[in-house]
């Protein structure tokens, strides 16, 4: 019979797999090979593992092993070894990384070659005994699950086998030289790859570590909005071949920092697209995408003095108006007035290749500015083309152009009329005022700092299915 603490744990394992299976990511923060390459190798140039390398006590740990074979040679190379007056590293560098799937599910294999040349000073030899070695430290990276806390990336098993250590001498010397570097080399190939687990190691998870708080940095960063901003944080990890996906909730902050809003769990999840050879990309779900622009797009009241303003287009109104009723037309003097409002905040439909905004509007035309009561009330349902662009570190949006899905007669003190009468008129207005009005609160854009601290120069924004979806552009390494 099951225990009250194995109870206790079966509970938290059962609550955390559903909360895991449950919660649909806000967003979506995918690292390619080529990402996690590159910063890892900078964090380790961060960590100076190649003056650790050349800080390997190679000597100490030949002379820990002594030479063993046949007794009286063995005495003699031993004593040779004692009277090496050095054995040091002088040059060491780190080639290109390698990351890999590894055969375990959910992990990733991390190669590091290690390349070094070092320096042996003898009384036999005038000139420094110089011999190139090549070695390679293994690791891999995975993903701990934590019962009382979010799961997070860890790099473990590091290591480095004799099997990946080649060595061989620059110059060849005299035949007793030689002798004496091979014998040297002999011992470096069990001690080699047991210096690099020991010294080196260590400086390669920490240096992974680095890079994972970096990340974890930059996707919780607030990004300032007008007023407040939003913030993610990560929800669950996943490693699918050598790609590290980090599931993102966002929480909606007011100005001191509150949270207003929450998105993480919706009845659809998010459907991850997956770029082809993206060195990164950061995913956006589509009612996130809306509360950053409702952000940048408060509704306010537009009021127009259409004669001043646009006075063709007041000619046209008038005209169109005569139509309908040539008195009601003469009542139009040159202080004609056009007010409107969004009655809702501009809402995004994402689809691939092609992003509308839906806008519902509400417009009063008055005869003069005078008037207390408008002449005739529209409701109007009108959608725009949306472009995303970038400006370096910024999401750019533009609304372009403006066409109609429907326009009602909500209220008339004229009497009943199509309102398809004005439709030519009332776009041009909406495309003269409000598109402009619009578009310079979104030439702010929102800066999202991920390209740049990536190394990335440049990066272009798409839009999939109920989704916008961020890739650095080829080659802006």
């Amino acid at each position: 019979m099951a225990g009250p603490w194995t109870l206790s744990l079966l509970c938290g394992l059962l609550a955390a797999t559903l909360a895991e299976a449950t919660l649909s990511p806000a967003a979506v923060l995918s690292l390619g090979p080529e990402v996690i390459k590159e910063q890892l190798t900078q964090k380790l140039e961060d960590r100076n593992a190649t003056i650790i390398l050349e800080q390997l006590p190679l000597l100490n740990a030949m002379q820990e092993k002594p030479a063993e074979g046949f007794p009286p040679l063995s005495r003699l190379m031993n004593s040779i070894l004692k009277s090496i007056i050095w054995l040091k590293v002088t040059s060491a560098s780190i080639l290109q990384l390698q990351v890999q799937p590894s055969t375990y599910y959910q992990e990733i294999m991390v190669k590091i070659p290690l390349n070094m040349v070092a320096g042996l000073n003898t009384p036999l030899v005038k000139t420094i005994v110089e011999f190139h070695m090549e070695s390679e430290a293994q690791a891999l990276v995975r993903v701990e699950r934590n019962n009382s806390g979010p799961s997070r990336l860890v790099l473990s098993k590091c290591s480095s086998s004799g099997s990946s250590l080649r060595i061989h001498l620059l110059h060849r010397l005299s035949f007793l030289v030689n002798t004496l570097a091979k014998k040297v080399m002999n011992l470096l190939v069990p001690a080699l790859p047991q210096m690099v687990k020991t010294e080196l190691c260590p400086v390669i998870e920490a240096a992974f570590d680095d890079m994972y708080a970096d990340l974890l940095k930059l996707v919780k960063v607030p990004i300032p909005l007008s007023p407040g901003g939003l913030q993610f944080d990560p929800l669950t990890l996943t490693i699918e071949e050598s790609v590290i996906q980090l599931n993102l909730e966002a929480k909606v902050l007011d100005s001191k920092g509150k949270v207003t809003s929450r998105f993480n769990s919706l009845e659809t999840a998010l459907m991850v697209p997956t770029p082809s050879n993206a060195a990164f990309s950061l995913l956006l779900r589509q009612d996130v995408v809306n509360a950053m622009v409702a952000a940048l797009l408060p509704s306010e009241k537009l009021v127009i003095l259409l004669d001043y303003v646009l006075p063709e287009v007041a000619r046209e109104l008038k005209s169109s108006l005569e139509k309908i009723s040539k008195q009601i037309a003469d009542k139009l003097d040159n202080t004609q007035m056009v007010k409107m409002v969004v009655q809702e905040v501009p809402y995004l439909h994402l689809t691939p290749g092609s992003t509308k905004a839906a806008q519902q509007i509400i417009m009063d035309i008055f005869a003069t500015n005078r008037d207390l009561h408008p002449l005739f009330t529209l409701g109007i349902e009108a959608n725009s083309e949306v472009q995303f662009y970038s400006e370096g570190d910024r999401l750019m949006l533009n609304f372009n152009d403006i066409s109609f899905d429907r326009i009602q007669l909500m209220n008339s003190d004229i009497g009943i009329f199509s309102p398809e009468l004005l439709k030519d008129v009332i776009r041009k207005i909406l495309h003269a005022e409000l598109l402009p009005n619009q578009n310079s609160k979104l030439r702010t854009g929102i800066p999202l700092s991920i390209v740049s601290a990536l190394r990335y120069e440049a990066a272009h924004w798409s839009s999939a299915q109920d989704t916008l979806m961020l890739t650095p552009d080829s080659n802006s390494f």
